[in-house]
């Protein structure tokens, strides 16, 4: 797909991943609705940047987990764009079980279903709402940003940062992305993009590595990750710009995780046999 001159919705564009996954697109030409939520000095950054870019760039605050907002979203961008061809689902709430503790405790009481109705249900209404848009276009991309929660569960290293809710919730996006790239053929592709430990989601850049994890713990994350890094929100940008090229690609999931979910195991030595 050549991308210049193309519409794009990119959900969580304030920051870390949105904001790298817009900043690519926007150089390929695309003219792109930003939506953000809260962060408002991130929001106020991201604003700023992209208006001087002068490419008729759309800006709007919109609670994704609310039905009428995301209709009322999609209502406006049939008006501004008419037809898109790139929708960026990278909506996601997680709390690191380090930071949160237990659902249990009364400060948690409502984090099981942040977390479901953020990472799965907005997703859902977003596309739902939007795929009207998608269709009048003659080739559209669809890219749901998941985590390899979905795999790992809150088990291993990975359980100091996968909550229950959060891996549960990311597993549903590979039911969607097949059942979605099944609905929107063939015109509309919808690929998955799981995500392992990157700096701004699960890593370094964020509160819960930071404040909550000890040194020994954030090496054991590292260990456990065959490159022996986290990821980068650019590599990440890189690999959704893939999916929206990638024209006989649908209904796949492409894993970027740096090797976590194969970490932890050896290869041993092939044995001398018996024979």
């Amino acid at each position: 797909m050549n991308l210049k001159g193309k519409n794009g919705l990119v959900l969580g564009a304030s920051r870390g991943i949105g904001l790298a996954i817009g900043r690519t697109l926007a150089d390929c030409g695309v003219r792109l609705a930003l939506i953000y939520h809260d962060w408002p000095e991130s929001s106020a950054r991201m604003i700023k940047e992209f208006t001087a870019r002068q490419e008729g760039h759309l800006f709007l605050q919109v609670d994704l987990r609310s039905p009428e907002a995301v209709e009322e979203m999609a209502q406006r961008l049939a008006g501004e764009f008419g037809s898109l061809e790139v929708l960026i689902n990278n909506i996601e709430r997680g709390g690191m079980p380090a930071v949160h503790g237990a659902y249990t405790r009364p400060v948690n009481r409502d984090q099981w279903q942040l977390e479901m109705d953020t990472t799965l249900h907005a997703k859902h209404l977003v596309f739902n709402s939007c795929l009207p848009l998608l269709q009048r276009a003659d080739k559209a991309a669809v890219v749901n940003i998941s985590s390899i929660a979905a795999i790992t569960g809150r088990s291993g290293p990975a359980g100091l940062v996968f909550s229950d809710g959060y891996s549960a919730a990311n597993r549903g996006v590979a039911a969607l992305t097949r059942t979605w790239a099944r609905l929107g053929a063939p015109s509309v592709r919808v690929n998955e993009l799981m995500l392992g430990l990157i700096d701004s989601r699960h890593g370094r850049g964020t509160r819960g590595w930071n404040e909550a994890l000890s040194k020994a713990q954030k090496q054991a994350l590292l260990d456990h990750t065959l490159v022996g890094r986290t990821g980068t929100p650019e590599e990440v940008a890189r690999a959704v710009l893939f999916l929206v090229e990638a024209d006989f690609m649908t209904g796949a999931t492409l894993r970027l995780d740096g090797g976590f979910v194969l970490g932890g195991e050896q290869v041993p030595p092939i044995p001398d046999g018996i024979i």
